[in-house]
């Protein structure tokens, strides 16, 4: 933004910085005795959010954060969609209560027939067959990439730079010089050098996969439908039924993770844009908030994956068995059940993606009407603003956007005023209970928040 004045900037970001921290005395306290903490926070994500200490939580219902100092907030955050079906939405709360309370069993390490119920609806949704269950996404990934190498015979997974995919070793990786990967600054003590694991392409770039695919090493290509966590970068028409052919030319597995883009509707941009997966993950907010994962496999890859067993290549039974006595437990099955059953409904997002338009289009009326060199794009019921325009069309476009400053900036200014917004980037997401009034009120703040910045 050239014609951003960064002094303005700094002084209107040092003015937000002392707001908050006079305001938020017990979530400072709170953050200054955690010394027992690694990071002084449960996990060190949560130092990302502005401010210099996270806010604390005292109490979240529907599409509202209360934090230990009072103030509530209309929250576009939702857990960075974990609570995408709104904070303890009444059908998963029952649900959960009555697993725990009337039924008791938590955790028995024995099978529930809620797992054949959310097996079916899975199915329903996305198309894939048959179905395991894990914590959470990560753990999902890493465990269909294993298949993905038993039944290929390949050691590498194709990944798109940029790309998000939890916390699996294989995903953090760039294209280097040569075009190999390389790891991500930052990428935390990888336990192997990228190019060993990994090849790696630039989204929206057919020919980038086609020469990372012609190696013939690839067992698999890990990709969601559109990037998520680097800011939305959409897919350019035709671009993932490309990815799609190059996969099954090369005998590569093409492997789609909707952990974040489950906003596209009702069965995920899989149902929406007609993609053919041969395996499938998803995590995040099919639980309604208990800790939830799954991954979906076609018959095809399954029958391949007993052959194996059968020849006694594998054992999915015992060493092989997806890590966690915990994974598949009744409690969070229940929740799975009702959250998919009772509240993401085919209803629900109708609701939710009329709001993220809505959002959508605010933000975009107030960057139309300052000039401002920012783009705006939605997936379904989330949708984000980058600042640069046109919209990037890579992730390495995307990062290149990206502006400390102004992210700070921005966060703590809509914090102050009574709207969270995803600490990572500047994501927005609907919920069920999100209402027209919370959209409306975030569309004036952002006005004036931004209007002050270009004073």
């Amino acid at each position: 933004m050239a014609h951003l004045d960064r002094t303005n900037l700094a002084a209107l970001l040092d003015a937000e910085q002392q707001a908050y921290t006079a305001t938020h005395p017990g979530s400072e306290e709170l953050f200054a005795g955690a010394g027992n903490l690694f990071g002084r926070v449960p996990m060190t994500w949560m130092n990302m959010w502005s401010g210099g200490f996270p806010l604390y939580l005292d109490r979240a219902h529907g599409s509202s954060v209360t934090d230990v100092d009072g103030h509530e907030y209309v929250d576009f955050a939702l857990g960075d969609t974990g609570a995408m079906a709104g904070h303890s939405p009444a059908p998963t709360v029952a649900a959960v209560q009555r697993r725990m309370a009337d039924l008791g069993g938590v955790t028995t390490m024995l099978p529930t027939e809620d797992a054949q119920w959310v097996g079916a609806e899975l199915e329903r949704r996305f198309g894939l067959p048959l179905w395991s269950f894990t914590l959470s996404a990560t753990d999902a990934n890493r465990w269909a990439i294993r298949l993905a190498r038993l039944v290929t015979g390949k050691p590498k997974i194709l990944v798109f730079a940029y790309c998000y995919h939890g916390s699996v070793d294989e995903a953090f990786a760039l294209p280097g010089p040569d075009g190999t990967a390389r790891s991500r600054p930052g990428n935390v003590a990888p336990p192997v050098a990228l190019d060993l694991t990994t090849r790696v392409a630039t989204w929206n770039d057919l020919a980038s996969v086609e020469a990372a695919l012609a190696h013939g090493d690839v067992a698999a290509v890990l990709t969601e439908p559109a990037l998520t966590n680097i800011g939305i970068v959409l897919p350019d028409e035709g671009f993932l039924a490309g990815v799609r052919d190059l996969a099954t030319a090369y005998g590569a597995l093409l492997m789609v993770d909707e952990t974040h883009t489950f906003s596209a509707g009702w069965g995920g941009a899989t149902r929406e844009w007609g993609l053919r997966p041969d395996l499938f993950v998803i995590g995040k907010s099919i639980g309604g908030g208990i800790p939830a994962g799954a991954y979906g496999l076609t018959s095809e890859v399954a029958d391949d994956v007993m052959r194996h067993t059968r020849s006694g290549e594998a054992d999915i039974v015992d060493v092989g068995g997806v890590g966690g006595t915990l994974a598949g437990n009744a409690l969070s099955l229940a929740a799975m059940r009702a959250t998919l059953g009772e509240v993401l409904t085919p209803e629900a997002f109708e609701h939710m993606t009329a709001l993220a338009t809505a959002f959508a289009e605010g933000v975009q009326h107030t960057v139309d009407a300052l000039d401002l060199p920012w783009s705006v794009a939605r997936l379904g019921a989330r949708a984000e603003y980058r600042f640069t325009r046109p919209a990037p069309r890579s992730g390495q476009e995307s990062a290149a956007a990206a502006d400390a400053d102004l992210d700070a900036y921005l966060h703590l200014a809509m914090c102050n005023r009574g709207i969270l917004m995803t600490p990572f980037h500047n994501m927005a997401l609907m919920s069920p209970q999100t209402s027209r009034t919370d959209v409306e009120r975030h569309t004036e703040v952002f006005r004036d928040v931004v209007t002050t910045l270009l004073r």
